[in-house]
């Protein structure tokens, strides 16, 4: 019961948001992602972690195939979700936790910018 009033609330959420606020709900979902690999890392449940891996890396294409080209911004992005993706491919080979850490600094690093701008655009910049 408690999942289904999640996932409603989540699917409202999503149809309601903007760009922007889309964007924003990707990388919380990949923190939240990274930090739920991390706790299955620890607990040896490679399969579950490796799931939820899988999803962050789906979560960088989806960045990815959204980038506007027509800003110069978008090639730095597109090579820093490239990186990355590549960090998290190498974590599930090498199991180097320090490639999981540095994924979930940028992921989190990313969310307080977003928070940031989305800020500043409904205050108009103030």
């Amino acid at each position: 019961m408690q999942n289904a009033r999640q996932q409603q609330y989540l699917k409202v959420q999503v149809e309601t948001a903007s760009p922007g606020e889309l964007t924003l709900l990707l990388y919380q979902e990949m923190v939240k992602s990274l930090l739920r690999a991390k706790q299955l890392y620890s607990q040896h449940q490679y399969v579950d972690m490796n799931s939820n891996l899988h999803k962050v890396r789906s979560i960088l294409n989806e960045l990815i195939v959204t980038l506007n080209t027509d800003y110069d911004i978008a090639k730095d992005l597109y090579q820093l979700y490239m990186f990355y993706s590549q960090h998290i491919a190498q974590f599930i080979v090498k199991r180097d936790e320090q490639l999981l850490d540095e994924v979930l600094e940028f992921a989190k690093g990313m969310v307080e910018t977003w928070k940031q701008a989305l800020l500043q655009l409904k205050t108009g910049g103030n």
